[in-house]
């Protein structure tokens, strides 16, 4: 008489565990188009179509998250200025000697020049730039950078046409007590100035634009 009832129960125990594997397996099989099976690898594959780059691309607008405020409707004028630029890394470097060497060019990030957009005339440092579209570099120093506006776009970062240079600015280094990992720009205002803020491991430096 156990018999019977032991066999009943291993039945129904074997088609309890089945139908959960199958649930398991139709959950993680999807339906293409044409109703045929697709199953996901069990680990990510390497980016068939472009090498995904350590030195991500990034952006600021001035006004500050110009975008954001759009989306919201608190902005109705077009923005004053932007900065396309890609974020080079410490990867456990320090900033001089080991990335960049005091004196020589550098394109303010990685990769494709930084580009500076301005959509409205600005004065810096009482020198007049017109709104268009211009590439960045500096060439720093122990105790400043120097800041050149330049108008040859859509070119590799490492060399720099200097014959092409709109203008050059000065501006002082400030040291701090961070180690910023990666590059980072950005626009910070202060009155009626835009503040074009360039920092990386413990160095600052601010350039200031007056929008007329």
């Amino acid at each position: 008489m156990k018999k019977p009832l032991y066999l009943a129960a291993f039945v129904f125990l074997f088609l309890s565990c089945n139908d959960g594997k199958e649930d398991t397996q139709a959950t993680a099989a999807k339906n293409d188009s044409n109703g045929a099976a697709i199953t996901r690898p069990e680990k990510p594959s390497i980016n068939p179509y472009v090498i995904v780059d350590i030195s991500p691309m990034d952006m600021c607008y001035y006004p500050v998250d110009y975008p954001k405020l759009k989306m919201t409707h608190s902005v109705s004028t077009p923005p004053l200025a932007r900065v396309i630029y890609s974020r080079p890394h410490l990867q456990g470097r320090h900033i001089f000697h080991e990335v960049l060497k005091y004196d020589e060019p550098w394109r303010l990030g990685a990769n494709e020049a930084t580009e500076l957009d301005l959509y409205k005339d600005v004065l810096v440092q009482g020198r007049k730039i017109k709104a268009g579209r211009y590439t960045l570099y500096c060439i720093p120093h122990p105790d400043n950078w120097t800041i050149a506006i330049n108008s040859n776009t859509d070119t590799w970062g490492l060399e720099q046409d200097t014959a092409r240079d709109v203008a050059r600015f000065t501006v002082p280094v400030i040291k701090t007590q961070n180690s910023l990992e990666y590059f980072t720009m950005l626009f910070e205002q202060k009155e009626q100035e835009a503040i074009l803020l360039m920092a990386w491991d413990d160095v600052e430096v601010r350039l200031p634009f007056t929008f007329r």
